[in-house]
């Protein structure tokens, strides 16, 4: 592979120089960063990092190939790849393409040979901020003015760009239980881990109102991860407002859970330079248990705005790193959330009784409505 000089321009003015990776050409985004030391393709391919540049701690990427199979939605999501050594090379028998093949079919630009441990710490001094990378040009006066244009990811709409634009079905229509799932970026593991539970689902757009949710008549809702600031999607909070009226079994996750608490008067913020990576530790409070947790998100819901509210909402996971608020329940409703990512393997399988937890829910909730389980 013929690698030709790179360039990485933060929006502070801090430069990188390195070499391409992917296609050449120019992309901007939101510079964070992911600790995963495996799992590159699930990352890349997870909506939640819509708009988004990549820093990959990981010294090797690219090592063991790309796999069609090993994918969370139908293209690569990221806006932009950093990495340290970028292997177009692999060996292992069961990859399909190697990485930059992966990157020229999807049109994605990147940058590799730079000293990502610098360019980690400088984000987590300075906070999250914008960046382009360019490969076809070095010009850092027209970087600058490109990278000038770039919006701030806070107070950012992105759910509805990467949500499906019409309604479909996945599982097993004699399925015990049907669920509605609002799709703000849904990763699939998280629909399979639904439908290897018994659930029959109807994944809808982003922007679909409960009088459309209920016409399905699920036994219960889902409220999916997502990118971008979830302060601006009324749209959602409202229909999470009506769900939590209606009182059907409800659960999100991440970006999901961000809405639940919004739709309880609960706000969010920013965070200085967000969790993301496969090793973050999460005390849950209810069973005194700590999970191995994977994480993705940059925004946080308000633990003050929490302790206003204890005699609403429950508060019941901890991350033990910072003591961020990892989840959540509505006290006299069949609702709860979690800002991590149950669906994924770190712990291997320490999360996955949430799942567990939702359909037992539903359970309870059809027997409650004299309806047979």
């Amino acid at each position: 592979m013929q690698q030709v000089p790179a360039v990485l321009l933060l929006e502070d003015g801090t430069v990188f120089h390195g070499k391409s990776a992917g296609k050449i050409g120019t992309t901007t985004g939101e510079l964070c960063f992911n600790t995963g030391m495996t799992g590159y393709q699930e990352v890349f391919t997870d909506p939640s990092y819509f708009g988004q540049i990549l820093v990959a701690t990981n010294a090797h990427i690219g090592n063991y190939g790309t796999r069609i199979t090993e994918t969370e939605s139908d293209s690569i999501k990221i806006a932009g790849l950093v990495c340290k050594n970028f292997t177009w090379q692999y060996s292992r028998q069961m990859a399909t393409e190697s990485i930059q093949d992966y990157f020229v079919d999807e049109n994605l630009v990147g940058i590799s040979d730079v000293d990502t441990r610098a360019i980690v710490r400088h984000i987590r001094s300075k906070g999250a901020m914008n960046a382009i990378i360019s490969s076809e040009t070095l010009d850092l006066d027209e970087l600058t003015l490109q990278l000038s244009k770039v919006p701030s990811m806070n107070g950012l709409e992105l759910a509805s760009k990467v949500s499906t634009k019409k309604p479909y079905i996945m599982g097993n229509s004699d399925a015990k239980y049907k669920v509605a799932v609002l799709d703000f970026g849904v990763k699939r593991n998280i629909l399979n881990c639904l439908v290897e539970r018994g659930c029959y689902l109807q994944i809808f757009p982003a922007k679909t109102p409960l009088t459309e949710l209920k016409k399905w008549n699920p036994d219960g809702y889902f409220l999916s991860n997502g990118p971008g600031d979830p302060a601006p999607m009324d749209y959602a909070t409202e229909t999470a407002k009506a769900i939590l009226a209606e009182d059907k079994p409800l659960f999100g996750i991440c970006l999901g859970h961000q809405i639940l608490a919004q739709a309880m008067g609960i706000s969010t913020y920013k965070m200085h330079h967000g969790h993301r990576g496969i090793n973050h530790p999460v005390k849950n409070l209810v069973t005194g248990k700590c999970e191995i947790t994977s994480q993705n998100h940059g925004f946080s819901v308000s633990a003050k705005d929490l302790e206003n509210n204890q005699d609403k909402i429950e508060v019941t996971h901890r991350n033990l790193n910072d003591n961020t608020i990892e989840g959540i329940k509505v006290k006299q409703k069949k609702a709860f959330s979690v800002q991590y990512h149950p669906e994924a393997s770190p712990g291997p399988h320490d999360a996955r009784y949430l799942f567990d937890e939702f359909v037992q829910m539903m359970v309870v909730s059809r027997k409650e409505k004299g309806v047979a389980v």
